[in-house]
């Protein structure tokens, strides 16, 4: 096992920066779908928390599942690149 360069690390970096912002945006996605609801309707104040922690439950699952899924594909590339 040699050396990372420079690039390899970079690519890391980046793909790390990444999986991170895609994983953000998928949680925001899905927590905004979950939550929307009680903002457009009036909810009596018990379906609204539900919601609130539905949403949020299901988004960090969402954005952990997201991160992952692309840290793993990305580390199975850098492995058969034949490096």
């Amino acid at each position: 096992m040699g050396r990372r360069t420079q690039a390899d690390r970079d690519a890391i970096t980046i793909e790390i920066g990444y999986a991170f912002l895609s994983g953000c945006l998928a949680a925001a996605l899905v927590f905004g779908a979950v939550f929307g609801p009680a903002l457009a309707f009036s909810l009596p104040r018990p379906a609204r928390q539900a919601l609130a922690v539905t949403g949020g439950v299901l988004a960090a699952v969402v954005f952990l599942l997201r991160v992952t899924h692309i840290l793993w594909r990305f580390a199975r590339r850098s492995e058969n690149d034949g490096c």
